[in-house]
């Protein structure tokens, strides 16, 4: 399944200062039950975004209307837990294209690169600074430019380089899944096939 290509995304951030957020937070068990990566959003942190009767939590940040954008900041160690790839996809589906922490869970980071959802791991230092940034000002924007691999803090002028496999990298900004690289190279395989001896 395709998705929008990621080039350079330009937003303000939400931010989730909580550590060692595991995929049951993300996406509680109960909500797993679909097979297709529509309306996971709307459970997106289901727990902590709404009580028991279903009426939302004012103090959570996703409540908050003064916190918007497609970038989630959340705090070290993000997405913890079990493999389950229903957390990317309720992360995708919510809205949000990229996420930023000092630390992943590979699987997690994995599926989310899987998706179109860009997890950009920075240092404790600089996520110090986005997090001080939001909370001055929550309109502050982020510039996460993934063919520089740069994410900058535009009030600064801040910015520090973070890593990604090369591979994962190319159909980011193709906008590829793994089942759409496999297709756009068809032609190269057929042609090696052709010639690669019995």
């Amino acid at each position: 399944m395709a998705y929008e290509k990621f080039e350079v995304l330009k937003s303000t951030g939400v931010p989730l200062p909580i550590e060692n957020v595991d995929t049951d937070q993300i996406i509680p068990a109960r909500f797993l039950k679909a097979t297709e990566r529509e309306g996971f959003g709307d459970n997106l942190f289901r727990d902590w975004r709404y009580h028991p009767d279903d009426t939302p939590k004012k103090d959570f940040v996703l409540n908050n209307p003064i916190y918007g954008g497609k970038i989630l900041v959340g705090g070290k160690n993000f997405g913890s837990g079990s493999s389950r790839e229903h957390a990317a996809w309720a992360v995708y589906d919510y809205g949000f294209r990229c996420v930023v922490s000092s630390f992943f869970a590979d699987i997690f980071k994995n599926n989310c690169l899987n998706i179109g959802v860009l997890p950009v791991q920075v240092s404790p230092e600089f996520l110090h600074k986005i997090f001080t940034a939001i909370e001055a000002d929550p309109k502050t924007e982020i510039v996460v430019d993934l063919p520089e691999q740069t994410i900058t803090l535009t009030a600064t002028g801040e910015k520090e380089n973070f890593d990604i496999n090369d591979y994962k990298k190319q159909n980011m900004l193709n906008g590829f899944d793994d089942i759409d690289y496999l297709l756009n190279i068809k032609e190269d395989i057929r042609e090696f096939a052709k010639n690669a001896p019995l």
